[in-house]
């Protein structure tokens, strides 16, 4: 049984991590601190803490295709969590759908992005999946366009096998990123969340830096007026 929603909330002392100085501005990405605190996990740890009295689900590192099943075992595991702390860099995007919708389907269930920490790319999605959710201030929920081209050994691969793969290789990456654009539009929705998150913001971002002295941002890093204005978070604490 999870805790009372009136008890959940009364985390927010707890949430808020220690006193900590104003991060650094990364200067190629104006709206987010340099060096962001996703943590130096290989794969995302999943670890079950106790904060005011409540049960915490620290959700910790990088997302692979193994984090829904874990997620799973670990809320089945532990009926009394309360909230899910995120922070990581992103990885596997269809492994974070499935967790948010996992994570959607525990009624009640909280997230929430801690200040100092990090939640960027396919760990969005993964939050989104709370039906509340809390971006404290301080807190980074980073976003970047999406794209498939950063699988550069497949690209390299194709090059030296010949124009025709690469031709080939490039129709398969547009014809997969349309299709996750498709269904991320589709999570947005069915998580309410706004989507004009994806046309204002996540589709403005260039995938890669634009060359000569122009802006050469990937990253957006929400404001707090942002995060409420598109439903990113929905409780004010």
């Amino acid at each position: 049984m999870r805790t009372p929603l009136r008890a959940v909330l009364l985390l927010t002392g707890a949430a808020l991590l220690s006193a900590q100085s104003p991060a650094a501005v990364d200067p190629l990405n104006p709206s987010c601190p340099k060096s962001p605190d996703w943590s130096a996990n290989k794969i995302m740890a999943l670890k079950v803490v106790k904060k005011g009295g409540a049960q915490v689900l620290l959700a910790e590192g990088p997302i692979d295709q193994t984090l829904p099943d874990r997620l799973k075992k670990a809320l089945a595991d532990n009926p009394d969590i309360a909230e899910i702390w995120l922070r990581s860099p992103g990885g596997n995007a269809r492994a974070g759908n499935a967790a948010g919708r996992l994570i959607r389907s525990a009624p009640g269930l909280v997230t929430r992005i801690p200040a100092g920490w990090t939640c960027f790319s396919a760990c969005n999605f993964v939050f989104m999946g709370g039906q509340l959710r809390v971006v404290e201030p301080g807190g980074n929920f980073m976003v970047h366009m999406f794209t498939m081209t950063g699988d550069r050994d497949a690209i390299d691969q194709s090059v030296a096998l010949g124009t025709e793969t690469t031709v080939e290789l490039i129709g398969d990456i547009e014809q997969e990123s349309a299709l996750l654009a498709s269904e991320d539009n589709d999570f947005l929705i069915r998580m309410g969340v706004s989507r004009k998150l994806l046309t204002d913001i996540m589709y403005k971002q260039k995938a890669v830096p634009s060359g000569g002295s122009g802006d050469k941002s990937t990253r957006r890093c929400l404001s707090q007026d942002e995060v409420f204005q598109y439903n990113v978070a929905n409780v004010r604490e």
